[in-house]
């Protein structure tokens, strides 16, 4: 039995190290990820920490928790303004882009490396999902921007995708333990997955805010354990009733992110303070459960596998999954490459282990290596891809302290930020002079490290950044107003 100050201390290093990991990522370019998991491993059995991990229950226990967490904390970040343009097309890449990565691959893998139909297809499905919130932390890190609607594009891809390829993993784990199972029957199961997890997330998420805004309670520090609780009912309770748990909490996050309620800029910083914590320990605990030793014997198919999701399935399903788009072949091969696959794959990978599936070891340890290769190959290549792709945008990445002034209460989803580029028509101008829609409003704004009260007769020079009050109706109106270049 270890002592409880050594299991303490020890946990609290491996913290400290994730934390320090993380900083160091953001300034190499290398993903996070990578890092998590390499600490992970040097600390299991094959390596110097000597720690022996075999335990897939438990492996799982920690992975559905903290996707839980980790997909309510991006809910909450998301907003329903930015995603709403994207909506068809997120919908699609999560849905119809999942099942042919997934379907892509099973045909690839039972014909070269031997696996049944079944058994390639539940590889595919497992790896189907992307870690777009990990590719967008890098960016933001290396201080890169995305034109247009690639950033809420991605966004949304990586909240809902993960959903459907818990279904297909789900789904094609009991046609391998029930042959004679009819499709009728997995459609139904598809249906009720899906149909319970957006109706449980969207009662969940819209009674949560009525909850906390009508309960008032007397300690301010009971809000972040009521929220907890409530993500957690909400993934239990759909669960169990045959719904589909991940949807279900990312839904009742993107809800109540959306909605006004008590304590809003503390809770939101406590999840997102939650889902580094899950990111981490959950990463840790992965690196412990898989046997470095192991991986040798499986790179060449490894290698060949994620070659073929790369290069062939993910971009053939991102194709054809926004050929309706409206968006240029370069946008598209982006979001293509940006197919960075993260913990949840690595999560998925242990259900085949509790199910008792033949090759459920050999697929663990080839979902754990292709893990590794897209994020060493695609992770550190974004950046480069962006700019080769040309699809950065000339706006600063980060937030100015002017948006941060006013992020809390119905007025933020009013609240626009623009900087103003040296090419800009409105360089010189007064804001009288501007000529902006009505119901528009310049509230603050930033040059240098100088914030500045405008009033009609300020200038505007380039570099500036705007905070403007405005409608949804006319903020494309008020961009080109600022952004427009000099004819």
């Amino acid at each position: 039995m270890i002592p409880i100050e050594y299991l303490l201390a020890g946990v609290a290093l491996f913290l400290c190290l994730g934390i320090l990991a993380s900083k160091f990522a953001a300034r190499s370019g290398i993903p996070a990820l990578l890092l998590f998991l390499l600490i992970g491993m040097l600390a299991g059995s094959d390596g110097p920490g000597g720690i022996y991990l075999d335990n897939p229950w438990l492996t799982q226990t920690v992975g559905v928790t903290a996707l839980v967490l980790i997909l309510y904390s991006g809910g909450l970040d998301t907003r329903w303004n930015d995603i709403r343009p994207v909506l068809w097309q997120g919908l699609a890449l999560s849905t119809i882009g999942v099942s042919l990565t997934a379907l892509a691959v099973g045909l690839f893998v039972s014909h070269w490396l031997g696996f049944s139909l079944p058994e390639g297809i539940l590889l595919g499905a497992i790896i189907s999902s992307t870690d777009a919130a990990a590719v967008l932390t890098l960016l933001r890190g290396r201080g890169v921007n995305l034109k247009a609607r690639l950033k809420p594009l991605l966004e949304l891809e990586s909240g809902s995708n993960d959903p459907m390829a818990v279904f297909l993993t789900i789904g094609i784990i009991q046609l391998l333990q029930t042959p004679n199972l009819a499709l009728s029957d997995l459609a139904l199961f598809f249906i009720r997955q899906m149909a319970l997890g957006a109706a449980l997330g969207y009662v969940m998420g819209r009674a949560a805010v009525q909850v906390i805004n009508r309960l008032r309670l007397e300690y301010d520090g009971l809000y972040p354990v009521l929220t907890l609780a409530l993500v957690f009912l909400t993934y239990g309770l759909t669960a169990s009733l045959g719904g589909n748990g991940f949807l279900a909490v990312y839904l009742a996050g993107l809800l109540m992110g959306n909605a006004d309620f008590i304590h809003r800029r503390s809770l939101l910083r406590f999840h997102d303070g939650i889902a580094w914590l899950m990111q981490i320990v959950m990463f840790l605990t992965l690196g412990l459960q898989v046997f470095p030793s192991e991986l040798p014997s499986i790179a060449g198919a490894g290698l060949l596998v994620a070659a073929f999701l790369m290069f062939v399935a993910r971009p053939i399903s991102v194709l054809v999954a926004l050929l309706p788009a409206r968006m240029s072949w370069r946008e598209k091969l982006f979001v293509a490459w940006v197919g960075l696959r993260g913990a949840a794959p690595i999560v998925l990978a242990t259900f085949p282990l509790l199910a008792g599936v033949g090759s459920a070891d050999m697929i663990f340890n080839l979902v754990f290596f292709i893990v590794l290769t897209s994020v060493l190959l695609q992770g550190v290549s974004i950046i480069p891809a962006a700019r080769l792709l040309r699809v950065q945008s000339s706006e600063s990445s980060a937030r100015s302290p002017l948006a941060y002034m006013m992020d809390d209460g119905p007025m933020a989803r009013e609240m626009i930020e623009i900087t103003i580029p040296e090419q800009s028509a409105a360089v010189g101008k007064s804001i009288i002079d501007l000529r902006l829609p009505p119901d528009t409003l310049i509230v603050l704004l930033g040059r240098q490290d100088e914030m500045i009260v405008p009033g009609g007769s300020t200038l505007i020079e380039a570099g500036d950044t705007v905070l403007l009050l405005t409608r949804e109706t006319v903020r494309q109106q008020v961009r080109d107003i600022l952004q427009r270049p000099t004819e």
